[in-house]
């Protein structure tokens, strides 16, 4: 049994760090994702990001009705367990997801089990019509199939339908997905891990 650490303190895996800290590098860290300064020392305000799985870390921000969002071309390492937020996209045309799936240019019913995933882990299409496998915390396992990216660079304009940069762990995915997984699509962002199928 590994013991919880603390700030700098050694971990294997994402759960050995205590708190809001996940494990980088085999050291518990600050979760950029959800944007915690425990271990950032200074505490100047939150003026650099925290450092991401991998170094990935953002390059800029977009302001988007009126708030500033993280810019990334990379997304943390895709393992057999890949820690990611599951966001709730509608794919079909005049739907939340703006213009058509950029793997095949075009729209998809809310009945297919799709999925766009944030810019690094997209990797300028190269998962294109590949099935990932998809668990929530409830234990429920889907697969689904990547059709589109949730832009990490861009937003809020005509193209992304106004919504702002994805951030770099987004598996956005259609209601059929979340139903597959008993997930209440209300609650519009769940906690999933996810792997290649």
């Amino acid at each position: 049994m590994t013991a919880i650490s603390s700030c700098n303190g050694a971990c294997k895996t994402l759960n050995d760090c205590a708190g809001q800290l996940i494990c980088i590098n085999q050291k518990c860290n600050d979760d950029p994702d959800v944007g915690t300064h425990i271990c950032g020392g200074g505490g100047g305000g939150g003026s650099s990001p925290s450092p991401s799985p991998n170094n990935c870390r953002p390059f800029g921000t977009l302001v988007c009705k009126g708030k500033s969002y993280p810019k990334y071309s990379c997304s943390p390492p895709v393992t057999s367990s890949t820690k990611a937020l599951l966001t709730l996209n509608d794919f079909s045309e005049g739907g939340d997801g703006g213009g058509p799936s950029e793997c095949d240019e075009q729209y998809h019913p809310n009945s297919e089990q799709v999925v766009a995933l944030s810019t690094g882990w997209f990797d300028n299409k190269s998962r294109c019509g590949k099935l990932i496998r998809i668990q929530a915390s409830n234990g429920k396992t889907t697969t689904a199939k990547v059709v589109d990216e949730c832009d990490s660079r861009n937003g809020c304009d005509k193209e992304h339908a106004g919504q702002p940069t994805c951030g770099n762990n987004i598996v956005d995915g259609s209601a059929s997905v979340w139903n597959a997984l008993g997930l209440d699509q209300n609650q519009g962002k769940v906690s999933v891990t996810w792997s290649m199928a």
